[in-house]
């Protein structure tokens, strides 16, 4: 994923997903409230700041280029009690255009029968909440995500809806902590910190390998800033320079439930457009 595109299969994978993507100082964020700066030194951020973003940048654009991409998945379900329920879904994400607008993802659950049909259609927005629709079909009509629920779990799981989105760049400001040596990788840690005011999220803390620049661990912490969830993306494999996460890991530390999504082969440039990514998609899905 980017900046983890791992989380980019989020997206990809969750808006294929998940993944996963993103990572801080909104006191130092210089422009009006709704304006869009993506130039660190331009909004005046500190050296720490600019050195956080640039970090999370070279992650992000190392993983460009992709164009769109489809994949299926498993979401196996854990409670406290070490019992298990599995999922089957799909996921296609469309590559943003630019870096002031987020990539499109579609979910779509093929089975157990109890979820089956039910999709989650993501437009990514940078300052602005994310264009999110969930399509029900026992109710067998779309509802619109607000922008005040995008902290909720996704379809029971250990994810938010607004974990699908989390790896577009400039959703955050950064700061860098430094580096630490993670079973024999040696990772830079940055904190990144929402600059959606409605986010879940006071903070991310994410472990971002300086080999291939992707991130394999992100800490979130809620909005009384306890540590709420850690993420750990895993099985990496490289697609002609495109790298995906194939196993996401959510533990949440307050309920200690865990949801896993376990990826399969991803396919790139499979010829989605925007007409793939449209509301009325969604009340097609059979």
């Amino acid at each position: 994923m980017s900046n983890t595109r791992s989380m980019h299969t989020l997206k990809a994978a969750l808006g294929a997903t998940l993944l996963g993507a993103a990572l801080l100082s909104l006191s130092a964020n210089a422009q009006e409230p709704g304006q869009f700066v993506d130039d660190p030194v331009a909004r005046g951020d500190t050296p720490t700041s600019i050195k956080g973003y640039e970090i999370a940048a070279r992650g992000d654009r190392s993983d460009t280029g992709f164009g769109d991409s489809k994949v299926s998945a498993t979401m196996v379900l854990r409670n406290s009690a070490g019992q298990t329920t599995e999922r089957n879904l799909s996921f296609s994400t469309l590559e943003k255009e630019n870096e002031t607008v987020g990539d499109k993802s579609l979910v779509i659950f093929n089975s157990p029968r109890d979820v089956e049909g039910t999709a989650l259609l993501s437009h990514a927005k940078i300052l602005d909440p994310d264009d999110q629709w969930l399509f029900l079909p026992a109710l067998k009509r779309v509802k619109r995500i607000a922008s005040a629920n995008k902290s909720g779990p996704f379809v029971g799981s250990e994810f938010a809806f607004e974990d699908f989105t989390l790896t577009e760049l400039n959703k955050f400001t950064y700061a860098y902590v430094g580096e630490e040596d993670v079973d024999g990788m040696l990772m830079d840690v940055v904190d990144r910190f929402p600059r959606y005011e409605k986010s879940g999220y006071t903070k991310q803390k994410a472990w971002i390998d300086q080999d291939v620049f992707q991130a394999r661990k992100i800490e979130f912490f809620d909005r009384r800033g306890d540590l709420l969830k850690t993420l750990t993306l895993s099985e990496y494999r490289e697609y002609d320079g495109i790298w995906r996460a194939h196993k996401l890991a959510m533990v949440n530390h307050k309920t200690n439930k865990e949801t896993d999504l376990v990826y399969s082969e991803f396919q790139f440039k499979t010829g989605l457009d925007e007409g793939d990514f449209v509301k009325g998609v969604l009340q097609r899905i059979r």
